[in-house]
Parts: C-alpha cells; sequence; structure tokens
C-alpha cells in the first residue's frame, strides 16, 4: 500500500507551520518580557545609577555650598583625587575601616556558622530561642546604637555596675582609644550574626543525608564530617554572606555617630564618616563625594577580587 504524497503534505504541514512559528513566538515573548521589565528597570536606573553618576560628577569638582558655581568647575578634575594621596587622615580611615571591617566580618561568619551548626544538630534550648537571634537583625540600627550607648556607658551600664559589684571595674570601652574600635566590632557583630546564621542553616538544611550517612558509617568523627561533608556545600554560601557582611560593614554609620563620633580622637573615624565630616561638618561636598567615590570602587573591586578568587579555587578542585 503506497501514501500518497498530497496525504504526506497534508500530515506533515501542520507540524511544519508549528516549526516556522516558533522562532516568531519566542521574540514575541521576548519582546513581551522587555516591555514589562522596562518600567522598573528605568526606575531601578535612576534611583542606582542617577546618583552614582551625579556622585562621580561632583568628585570631580571643589563643590561647596557657599559657592554654587563650583558644581561646574572642572578646571581640576582629579584634584580631589590627588588631595586624598596625601591627606593622613583619609589614610588612616581606610585603615581602621579595613580593622573594623575585618573583625567583624570574621565574627559574625565563626559565630553565626557556629550557631547554625548547633542548630542544624537540634539542639531544644537553641531552637527554643532561635526568635531571640533574629531580633537584633531586625531592630533599626539606630535603635541598635542607643542599646549599646547605654551598656558602654558606666554611669547607667548594667555591665559596667555587674563588673564593678564583683571588684572588676572597668571603664567606659567607648572612650578607651585602645578598646574603642573594638566595642562598635562586638556591637556591629551582635546586630549582624544572624544574618550569617540564617544563611548558613538554610544551606545546611538543603545538604543532602545520604553523604552524611555514608560518612557516619565509615567512622567520620565531627570534624572530619565538617569539613569533607558539610563544608564543601556549605562555602558558597559563606562567601556570599561573607560578600553582602563585607559590603555593609563599610556602611556601619549609625554606630560611630551615636557612639564615639569617631573617637577618641580618629581611631574609629572609618572612610564614611570621614567622608560625612568633610561634606556636612566642613562643606567640603566636592571632596567628600571623592571619598565615597573611592569606596564605592573599592567594595567593587574587592567584591570582584574575592568572587574571582573563589571560582578560580572550585576549579582547581
Amino acid at each position: 500500500m503506497t501514501t500518497e504524497p498530497a496525504a504526506i503534505e497534508r500530515v506533515a504541514s501542520p507540524a511544519r507551520r508549528a516549526r516556522a512559528a516558533l522562532p516568531h513566538w519566542r521574540r514575541e515573548q521576548a519582546r513581551a518580557f522587555a516591555a514589562g521589565l522596562a518600567p522598573a528597570l528605568l526606575v531601578l536606573a535612576v534611583i542606582t545609577l542617577g546618583p552614582t553618576v551625579y556622585l562621580l560628577v561632583t568628585s570631580l569638582t571643589p563643590l561647596d555650598p557657599v559657592h554654587p558655581k563650583s558644581a561646574l568647575d572642572f578646571s581640576d578634575p582629579l584634584g580631589n583625587y590627588e588631595a586624598l594621596l596625601g591627606d593622613a587622615r583619609f589614610l588612616n580611615s581606610l585603615w581602621v575601616q579595613a580593622k573594623l571591617s575585618v573583625a567583624t566580618v570574621g565574627l559574625q561568619l565563626a559565630i553565626g556558622l557556629g550557631l547554625a551548626l548547633l542548630l542544624n544538630a537540634g539542639s531544644r534550648f537553641l531552637e527554643a530561642v532561635r526568635t531571640a537571634f533574629i531580633l537584633p537583625m531586625v531592630l533599626p540600627p539606630i535603635v541598635v546604637a542607643v542599646i549599646w550607648k547605654v551598656i558602654f556607658t558606666p554611669d547607667v551600664s548594667p555591665m559596667h555596675r555587674s563588673l564593678a559589684a564583683i571588684g572588676l571595674p572597668v571603664r567606659s570601652l567607648i572612650a578607651d582609644s585602645d578598646m574603642a574600635l573594638w566595642a562598635i566590632a562586638v556591637a556591629d557583630t551582635w546586630e549582624w550574626f544572624p544574618f550569617t546564621m540564617l544563611m548558613v542553616l538554610a544551606a545546611l538544611q538543603m545538604v543532602p543525608s545520604e553523604p552524611i550517612d555514608a560518612a557516619r558509617i565509615d567512622g567520620a568523627g565531627r570534624l572530619a564530617l565538617f569539613r569533607y561533608i558539610l563544608l564543601p556545600y556549605i562555602r558558597p554560601t559563606l562567601i556570599v554572606a561573607g560578600l553582602f557582611r563585607l559590603i555593609d560593614s563599610v556602611k556601619a554609620f549609625p554606630l560611630m555617630y551615636v557612639l564615639t563620633n569617631g573617637g577618641p580622637g580618629t581611631v574609629t573615624e572609618v572612610t564614611n564618616y570621614y567622608a560625612f565630616v568633610e561634606s556636612f561638618n566642613f562643606s567640603y561636598w566636592g571632596y567628600g563625594s571623592a571619598i565615597a567615590t573611592v569606596m564605592v570602587a573599592g567594595v567593587l573591586v574587592l567584591s570582584w577580587l574575592i568572587g574571582r578568587l573563589d571560582t578560580e579555587q572550585q576549579r582547581d578542585e
């Protein structure tokens, strides 16, 4: 029995037409997605790229509110950046920021990881007080700063009174040039370790049980289980959490403003606080914009380097 060519053509035509129409349908779908995203992307560009471009342009001028025409003075566009290189106070603020970021990010990762492991292990006590761990993170930063202002003020601090009652009086930590920065690091760690804890806990709960059970059958201890099974799974989460906290550590303004005002001297004057002082205390808006631009560029470069190092390490493995 032979099949007529015309019959074959009639059967194949609908399928052929459907395949021919598929690229057109995909193009229409892409146009619809683009049209739907365009308003949101436009708003995002206005509220993010707009201020960033304005900040960069302002950093190229000697703008100050006393001389409004200085906003258009581009006669020495790199003058602010050249001044930064010789500004000892700016260089000190970078060093202070580096110390604070390393301390806070390291402590937050360590404490968050430890508590996440305990919660993942099924500690009944920690599960009962899990909500209390999250409380510091949801408080407004200024409220956190006020809480620690009370804790670090000897006349009203329950911590200082308790230590004095047992014969261990401690002077004000935020007034001590050797301890002020580390006191701020403690306050910042208390506020943000729940962020790391929640991210790591979520990653731990997604680890498959099969490799863990197999390692236990082979006699692996807790340390080996963490190092060879759990850590490889949660390492990307730790890196992401560290990046988020590293970027946020540059914005630790409320603690400095409420607790120390950058003092004693300049021992707690981080870069963003120095930009605030130059911009609003001395009205050097162009110079303050240059400081902020350097901060943004530094955070972007550091984030890229950390991501690149992690990618290369995963490739080597």
